[in-house]
């Protein structure tokens, strides 16, 4: 009787084992795969990958231009609708302008300049394009701006690190290079002279090379839920520059003392 006993008792644990076994199978069917991390743009293996030859290549260095219908400057066009916060903003700037002063100079500061106004200033830029990012080295304070090539997706906006220049995700369409840009921060950052960019902004860049790749055009498609209506475009092109390089440069602020938009009693912050 006491054989007959174990004997029930070990079918049974085996049984229930077995239920259990089928039933954490069952449970890793339903759940999916974890995705694979995403690799760095410079990890051997996303470099290995096959991809298909691009139209044009970057790598050099470029300088807005100036010229005609082509100003450093991203003035949104007329009939742009301003939120009533950054209206303040504007207004207040123009105030300023027609007193002799600027208004948050924060170039002058030592902030870093951000995104768009990286592009179009006095320092040349250098552009080192590979297969899986092109890496943007200004030459004021060589802050660096990334463009995504390797087909990654924008980070979640609750876990991505937010910055001035923002995260860039590009993709070829035809001969065009199309930018998206978001992830920016909502401090001390400006579309341009009294125009604020909030963590909000959403930037689009159509890029494309021109007159045998002597020229960069870019055109630039602006949208801020916080700061206007709607969207506007703004076209700018670059210059191909042979004989220049980039140095190491420093923003020191004991060092901008004489610079007169940086004074105290002309910069209205």
């Amino acid at each position: 009787m006491q054989k007959r006993s174990r004997w029930a008792i070990g079918i049974a644990s085996l049984f229930v084992g077995a239920c259990s076994l089928a039933a954490q199978s069952a449970s890793s069917a339903a759940t999916p795969a974890a995705e694979p991390p995403q690799l760095g743009a410079l990890a051997r293996a996303n470099l290995a990958k096959p991809r298909p030859k691009p139209p044009f290549d970057l790598t050099g260095t470029w300088q807005h231009g100036g010229g005609q219908n082509n100003g450093f400057r991203f003035t949104p066009p007329p009939g742009i609708k301003l939120t009533a916060a950054a209206q303040v903003q504007y207004d207040a700037s123009q105030a300023a302008a027609k007193i002799g002063k600027v208004y948050h100079d924060d170039i002058g500061q030592c902030w870093p300049a951000g995104l768009p106004v990286i592009m179009t200033r006095v320092w040349p830029i250098a552009m080192i394009q590979g297969p899986t990012a092109i890496f943007m080295i200004s030459g004021f304070m060589n802050s660096v701006r990334i463009i995504y090539l390797d087909g990654r997706q924008h980070t979640d906006p609750d876990l991505v690190v937010r910055s001035f220049n923002g995260e860039s995700i590009g993709h070829w369409e035809g001969e065009t290079l199309v930018v998206d840009t978001t992830g920016f921060v909502d401090d001390h950052h400006w579309v341009d002279n009294g125009i604020p960019g909030s963590d909000a902004l959403h930037i689009v860049e159509r890029m494309k090379l021109i007159n045998n790749g002597a020229t960069l055009e870019i055109e630039y498609t602006f949208s801020d839920a916080k700061s206007w209506e709607g969207e506007w475009k703004s076209t700018k092109r670059f210059r191909r520059m042979e004989d220049t390089d980039i140095t190491e440069a420093s923003c020191l602020p004991d060092l901008n003392e004489h610079m007169p938009s940086t004074h105290s009693s002309v910069n209205v912050r």
